[in-house]
């Protein structure tokens, strides 16, 4: 499933729901400046909240990838070599604005004329592939484990304890948003009525003086929410509505045992068949967002006046679309990087991620091809507070604690404030098994239909790293995967601070625990180095 948070993305509703390697001798910038400088205190402006993963850690104090200094002082006027970035995703809109001089097109597929022009097995692959058809809504990978019936599977137990408790856990969710829901349709009735308007602002709504209770508690809950950011009852019937949607999705798809989302015909359970879906990569519908997002993260083409900047340059993505609204298959993800691998792709971003697999060792085999083919694999760590470590979340390239790549690089998602609270709360970490971490937690990038907006997840901070290795590969294209890997591994800002994990103010320990490399990622620094090792 996509690993980002897409619900509750205001504290407000929260609130209201429950509580109303080696060493590098090349640096730029030593860790014992960056710890001794001053924090950031004051909010970030519009233009930081739109680029602060771009930005320096001690120009700006924000825990960035010193991206934008890296243009300005070492990239510059040079001119980099074309780079592959496979986005292994929901569907990316190929069309939009800042994306569509990016898309990687098969120059070997003559469009829409039904034929597999050159011979992969794929009819039509223009600019990717789509594994899922039509399809958009889909179980979770252990109600599937359930649905099947199968009480001897060794993770049928274990599967059957997360439905019991995610299920209710949801049931009473909506109960919550409902009761919320009603609240507010009813509070906004009663202030425009109050008020004589029926679109009221927030001045109309404090003038409002009066003797019935019921116009004062209504008055009471719009201030409420304009405290909480909202800057209208219209903006807070739409964050309730959307919330009730996504929970109401939940439900029906995603815990529903008798739901069947496969609509492609293809058989999950069986490998052999492979030549499955269409060349269509786009979204089926708008709220399909995660691809574009993450493509745009990547990409967005830089400085043409349009919403965001891509971090690298030269970049042509190829779209994969394998994640529906629900848990991907693993038939899907292993075919998708496999296809990444044998039609260009150097670097492939995998925003996605579950905590059961029947099929890992499929996905495992597709990873350990890409290592081999000399492709870097960029998975993002996971959403769930968690030390993965301990606890699974798949895909991953281990066995019983043995890699099976040496490209294979795992991302945590810092939030935008330097200090205690620079680790998104949401992320997962773990000392053997995230690599490194880099922005995540409020990323503004594409969105389908020439818009833009603001995600959070370590589905995030994962491109942000695939672009810095892809302007590694574009610059210094005479180095390894395995080479970039270890790069931007080493040439991360090992910062010192003790920092709250899993979101939880009781859990403080040193950054340098939370990961292999016990750093964050500095493009600025990577592109030093990578010209260090590429001319030994």
């Amino acid at each position: 499933m996509k690993i980002i948070k897409p619900l509750f993305t205001s504290a407000l509703f929260s609130a209201v729901l429950f509580g109303c390697g080696t060493g590098a001798s090349i640096i730029s910038t030593p860790p014992e400046n960056i710890d001794t400088s001053p924090l950031k205190v004051s909010d970030l402006t519009e233009a930081e909240k739109h680029n602060w993963g771009h930005l320096d850690m001690i120009a700006d104090t924000i825990p960035g990838m010193s991206v934008d200094k890296a243009y300005a002082e070492i990239i510059k006027n040079k001119k980099g070599k074309k780079v592959i970035v496979a986005v292994i995703d929901s569907g990316i809109d190929i069309d939009h604005e800042d994306l569509n001089d990016i898309i990687w097109t098969n120059k070997d597929e003559i469009p829409n004329n039904g034929k597999d022009d050159d011979n992969n097995g794929y009819v039509d692959d223009v600019h990717g592939w789509n594994f899922l058809g039509e399809g958009y809504n889909e179980q979770l990978e252990y109600v599937r484990i359930l649905a099947k019936g199968d009480t001897s599977n060794p993770d049928y137990a274990a599967a059957k304890a997360e439905y019991d408790s995610q299920y209710q856990t949801w049931l009473g969710r909506k109960t919550q948003y409902d009761q919320i829901y009603q609240q507010i349709l009813a509070a906004d009735q009663i202030l425009a009525k109050a008020t004589g308007k029926e679109k009221y602002t927030k001045d109309d709504v404090n003038a409002i003086t009066s003797n019935d209770e019921k116009v004062n508690q209504a008055k009471q809950m719009a201030q409420y929410m304009f405290s909480n950011g909202m800057e209208s009852m219209d903006e807070a019937k739409e964050e309730l509505k959307s919330g009730l949607d996504q929970i109401n999705e939940r439900l029906n798809y995603n815990l529903n045992k008798s739901f069947t989302g496969r609509v492609n015909g293809d058989n999950p359970d069986d490998l052999s068949t492979k030549f499955y879906g269409d060349g269509n990569v786009k979204p089926v519908v708008k709220t399909e967002s995660h691809g574009t997002h993450v493509a745009g993260i990547i990409a967005a083409e830089r400085n043409n006046g349009l919403g965001a900047n891509g971090v690298a340059n030269n970049v042509e993505i190829m779209s994969i679309r394998v994640v529906p609204n629900g848990d991907e298959y693993d038939k899907d993800v292993a075919l998708g990087i496999r296809y990444a691998v044998d039609n260009g792709a150097s670097i492939i971003n995998g925003s996605f991620g579950k905590s059961f697999s029947p099929h890992s060792d499929w996905v495992r085999d597709a990873i350990a091809y890409a290592s081999e083919k000399d492709v870097i694999f960029v998975h993002a760590a996971g959403n769930d507070s968690k030390n993965v470590d301990t606890e699974p979340n798949f895909p991953d390239d281990n066995i019983n604690g043995e890699e099976v790549s040496n490209t294979y690089i795992r991302v945590g998602a810092l939030a935008p404030k330097y200090g205690s609270n620079m680790v998104a709360g949401f992320s997962n970490y773990g000392k053997k098994n995230v690599d490194v971490f880099a922005p995540g937690a409020s990323v503004y990038s594409t969105t389908p239909e020439n818009e833009y907006d603001t995600k959070g997840g370590t589905s995030m901070a994962a491109p942000a790293v695939a672009g810095v290795a892809a302007l590694i590969r574009s610059y210094y294209p005479s180095l390894k995967a395995s080479q970039v890997k270890q790069i931007i591994m080493d040439s991360g800002l090992a910062l010192k601070p003790r920092v709250i994990v899993g979101g939880d103010s009781n859990d403080i320990r040193p950054f340098a625990e939370l990961s292999k490399s016990g750093k964050i990622v500095n493009a600025y620094n990577a592109l030093i180095m990578a010209s260090k090792v590429a001319a030994q």
